[in-house]
């Protein structure tokens, strides 16, 4: 009888300090362990094909062989420059790459190089009979320590530029900021309409405004007013192709690293007051009691009557008196955005409504105070009327004018925010843990059903020990949001038809949507679908390495901040686990550690992975997602961002 053939699989390397790695496979639910002796010299981020060499069992991963290296990783790694000889060497830390890399001492140090400096390095080949990899230095970050260099390193970990080239800068500085005849043709004016802004106190760029007129019939309209990057940026100049590469704006905990040029983001496209600006609108005829009679979609100019943040304008709402013109928009404004919001939970949406964390910041870079922000109406105010934009803009061209609701065989190709049906099978894990908390819920059958049972779940546990667990672990359950062509809705929002058109200056995905959405205004042809969904790739892949980067810089200033904290003791929340570990927030701030397994002393436990729980194999004591716990700040690895708790235990105190 032949021998059953072993699968062969292509995925993306994840490596770890130890050398033994996982791939992971799009479309295939758990990632593949091979040992580190037959990794075939890969690396953190190559492409691999592997072979199957064990399929998994119960409590234990499917394991395989690396037989191809398909192709490097473009990502460089950061690491310490170290001279020894006439030989250099880059030193690695990092928690994903447990192997030195050789680098030309000459070129190093024609580049400026000196010991002890952080530089970013990309590994070039790794022959077989070398011990070691062997790479160039693709540039020279600085002292370790000093705020910009690990700022610049997180940067080059994720292959993301930190400033532009000249010719990016003068080709951007070189667009012409004229609003005269030819610009305002065809353009609707609404300049003596009041309009105004509302963004964090600290911004800069402001690529949205609202306008607001009471009409006679009673009813309102309201103007929803996009940047118009479009007009501005044009395809295959220096400055499209740059904003193209980058995707999108990436913040950092001290900085944003912005999409676009400064004179573009922050003065000709921004919607700054009193200044005239070319925008894309959409604009809507509203009844007092929040349903829309009436839209139009035009390309307009505003001159913004003024600029608020958050604060001031939720200060007007908690006061709701109407002293003016400003309070009168932003109270009735925010009836009809609570409406807006009511009606879409009603219809299906999912309010994960967790807080932010924020990390202050001192001029040079330290963490001052580490902090839980919630979203307060004036936020919700401005979501629900960007949302409306998007989901309006969206159903236009997918029912190719007509707004019935359907979807029309002659839309042409468009750029759609999706956001698929969660995984059934990871929620039934979630009723299984509910339960345990003596929570009931009927079977989930679809996306419908679990929405339903989501939100009632959300809801009984709000203001519990178990509500932070129960979230995490929906959301482990849900799918990932990303961009394509082809329409299947947004399960999150509960929306049969969505864009991203409210913010081209930080999105490149929303320049788009307004380049098409003007010719197709236009009566343009349909744009070509096969090209659309390449864009809507890559677009989708910095969306996420963006917000890698960003998790990231935020997780280095938690360390930063722990560090004078070691032996400190906490109370604190599990908030994770793993076969290895138990995470834990602690309060009031949030920041997450590891207790490792093997650490805690009264017992050997092993993670029960179905019901999201640790049990002591001689105690049988069980530790849930959501248990209070109190630790003790054991380490901080500034280099591999990590932190390390020690589980204070009743028995050991």
């Amino acid at each position: 009888m032949a021998k059953k053939e072993r699968e062969q699989v292509t995925g993306r390397v994840q490596m770890t300090r130890e050398g033994f790695i996982f791939v992971i496979v799009e479309g295939r639910e758990e990632d593949i362990f091979v040992k580190a002796a037959k990794t075939r010299k890969a690396l953190n981020g190559d492409t691999v094909t592997v072979i199957i060499t064990k399929e998994a069992a119960k409590g234990q991963r499917c394991e395989g062989e690396v037989i191809d290296i398909v192709q490097r990783s473009h990502k460089p790694f950061v690491g310490v420059l170290h001279f020894a000889g006439g030989s250099a060497w880059v030193l690695m830390q990092s928690k994903n790459m447990p192997y030195d890399i050789e680098v030309d001492a000459k070129a190093a140090l024609n580049l400026g190089g000196k010991s002890g400096q952080k530089v970013s390095v990309l590994v070039d080949y790794w022959n077989r009979k070398d011990s070691n990899p062997v790479g160039h230095i693709v540039d020279i970050l600085g002292d370790p320590g000093l705020n910009d260099t690990e700022m610049h390193a997180i940067l080059a970990e994720f292959d993301l530029p930190y400033k532009f080239s000249p010719e990016v800068e003068s080709a951007a500085d070189s667009i012409s900021p004229a609003i005269g005849k030819k610009e305002l043709a065809g353009r609707e004016d609404f300049r003596d309409t009041f309009t105004f802004t509302i963004d964090p106190a600290d911004a800069k760029d402001f690529d949205d405004a609202l306008s607001f007129k009471c009409l006679e019939n009673g009813n309102f309209e309201v103007g929803v007013h996009i940047a118009d990057v479009s007009h501005y940026v044009l395809p295959g100049t220096p400055v499209d192709l740059e904003a193209r590469q980058r995707g999108t704006s990436v913040y950092l905990v001290d900085r944003t690293v912005p999409m676009l040029p400064d004179t573009l983001c922050n003065k000709l496209c921004s919607l700054r007051p009193s200044e005239d600006k070319l925008t894309f609108s959409t604009i809507f005829e509203i009844t007092p009691d929040a349903r829309v009679v009436n839209f139009r979609i035009r390309k307009t100019i505003i001159n913004s009557d003024a600029r608020l943040d958050y604060e001031q304008a939720q200060a007007i709402i908690d006061a709701g008196e109407e002293k003016g013109e400003i309070e009168r928009a932003i109270l009735v404004l925010n009836g009809l955005a609570r409406e807006f919001r009511e009606r879409r939970f009603k219809k299906g949406a999912i309010n994960f409504e967790r807080p932010e964390m924020k990390v202050e910041v001192d001029s040079d870079g330290r963490p001052l105070r580490i902090y839980r922000k919630m979203s307060t109406e004036a936020n919700n105010l401005i979501e629900e009327f960007m949302l409306l934009a998007n989901r309006t803009v969206a159903e236009f061209i997918a029912s190719n004018g007509r707004m019935n609701g359907s979807a029309s065989s002659k839309a042409k190709a468009f750029i759609y925010r999706i956001h698929d049906e969660p995984n059934l099978v990871k929620l039934s894990i979630l009723r299984s843990f509910a339960a345990s908390y003596g929570y009931k819920t009927k079977e989930i059958e679809n996306g419908k059903a679990a929405s339903r049972e989501l939100r009632k779940l959300l809801e009984a546990s709000k203001g519990k020990p178990e509500n932070e667990a129960m979230a995490n672990i929906a959301l482990r359950a849900m799918a990932k949001a990303v961009y394509s062509p082809d329409n299947i809705g947004h399960y999150g929002l509960a929306f049969k038809f969505y864009t991203h058109f409210t913010s081209p200056i930080r999105r490149y995905p929303d320049t788009l949507v307004h380049r098409m959405l003007a010719a197709y205004l236009d009566g343009a042809e349909s744009w070509n679908r096969d090209a659309l969904a390449k864009e809507c790739l890559h677009a989708s892949e910095r969306e996420t390495i963006a917000a890698d980067a960003e998790r990231t810089s935020i997780k280095y200033k938690l360390v930063e901040y722990m560090q004078d904290k070691i032996g400190q003791e906490f109370d604190g929340t599990v908030s994770g686990m793993t076969e290895w570990g138990m995470y834990v927030e602690i309060e009031p701030t949030g920041i997450e550690g590891m207790v490792p397994l093997r650490e805690i002393r009264s017992d050997f436990y092993e993670y029960d992975e179905q019901r999201y729980r640790l049990v002591g194999r001689r105690t049988h004591r069980k530790i849930r997602l959501g248990d209070p716990v109190r630790i003790r700040v054991k380490n901080a690895n500034l280099e591999q961002r990590l932190l390390d708790f020690e589980l204070i235990e009743q028995d050991t105190i």
